[in-house]
């Protein structure tokens, strides 16, 4: 059962509670239906759903067994690529070729950012925060305004959770100076946190992320909930060690009934390489080896009991199934399997 302090913000169960301060050292396929739009909020005013990206409305929401899911597309950036950004040990033409027998251009590709949030068990919980007011200029930072949209106040939001602290999944924790959910606390994992604020990432080729952490994470809850392999998140979301791109990378799996969902991060970055070439390297995963083993992992999961999976950087909504091809994997988007009403 959850404990409010004197906040009036909901905490976890406290077996996993540390103080932190300033400086801390060291199958078959699912059909899921889909929800329509709930009516506006009440205070909610006409201009607060206006959404004008190129994706617009820019969320969508699914049901889970008794779990309630909400993306929220934060922005879009498409640019050159993949390579070398994906498979970076390998040759740009290998890429390509890849890329054209998937009938996707040689050179020219496009990353997503992909929020979550989770209503379950009378929590409301939001997975990662996209660039937040510093991504604006750029077109990303548009996870609040289209919460509102999606009729999610930022004042629902009693928890939120990281999959990692790379800038774009923590830019949106704090907005003018202030949490920019203001009855959320923080969960995070142990291992994360205890590297982006130790003394030798601050003092490395890092310290820049390492300061975005000190900067954003936190001032936002000084007192979080650090997570590690297997625990509760709240009842019906369990922590999965995701380790690689970072060094305490989590994946989120939400109860689903007859299938659960997995909420993986960045282990999968892109519907064709991380599935069809999971061995190959990807730039700004940090231990390689790590990174491979945890994709060959989570993919072998997913095709193997028949998970759904929402990655942050697959295309809008991020959401899909995987199945076994030889070695490798096929990832197939949910939209080819759920019929909706939202087109």
């Amino acid at each position: 059962m959850s404990t409010t302090d004197d906040k009036s913000r909901p905490t976890l169960p406290a077996r996993r509670r540390v103080l932190v301060s300033g400086a801390l050292g060291a199958a078959g396929l699912l059909t899921l239906p889909v929800i329509r739009p709930p009516r506006a909020m009440a205070g909610e005013t006409a201009d607060m759903a206006v959404d004008d990206g190129p994706l617009a409305p820019g969320w969508r929401r699914f049901r889970f067994g008794d779990a309630t899911v909400t993306v929220v597309l934060d922005g879009v950036r498409p640019g050159p690529g993949p390579h070398p950004t994906f498979g970076s040990d390998q040759e740009a033409d290998a890429v390509g070729d890849l890329m054209e027998a998937n009938d996707l251009p040689r050179d020219r590709t496009a990353s997503f950012f992909n929020t979550v949030v989770v209503e379950t068990g009378g929590r409301t919980v939001l997975i990662d925060t996209g660039f937040g007011a510093g991504g604006r200029e750029n077109g990303m930072g548009r996870l609040t305004a289209r919460l509102r949209a999606a009729g999610i106040t930022p004042e629902r939001i009693d928890l939120v959770a990281l999959t990692h602290c790379h800038g774009d999944h923590i830019g949106g924790l704090i907005e003018d100076g202030a949490p920019a959910f203001p009855n959320a606390r923080l969960a995070v994992g142990e291992a994360e946190l205890a590297f982006w604020t130790s003394d030798e990432t601050r003092a490395g080729e890092r310290a820049g992320n390492a300061q975005a952490v000190a900067d954003l994470v936190l001032p936002f809850d000084d007192n979080p909930t650090l997570l590690a392999d297997g625990d509760e998140v709240v009842p019906g979301i369990t922590a999965r060690a995701a380790f690689g791109h970072t060094p305490g990378q989590l994946a989120f799996e939400v109860k689903g009934g007859p299938r659960n969902l997995l909420i993986a991060g960045d282990v999968f970055h892109h519907p064709i390489l991380s599935f069809q070439r999971p061995d190959w390297q990807v730039r700004f995963d940090m231990d390689h080896a790590a990174a491979v083993e945890t994709r060959r992992r989570l993919a072998g999961r997913a095709a193997d009991e028949g998970l759904a999976v929402m990655a942050y950087h697959l295309p809008f909504p991020g959401l899909g199934y995987v199945t076994r091809d030889g070695e490798a994997f096929r990832y197939l988007p949910e939209s080819v399997q759920t019929l909706t009403d939202t087109l």
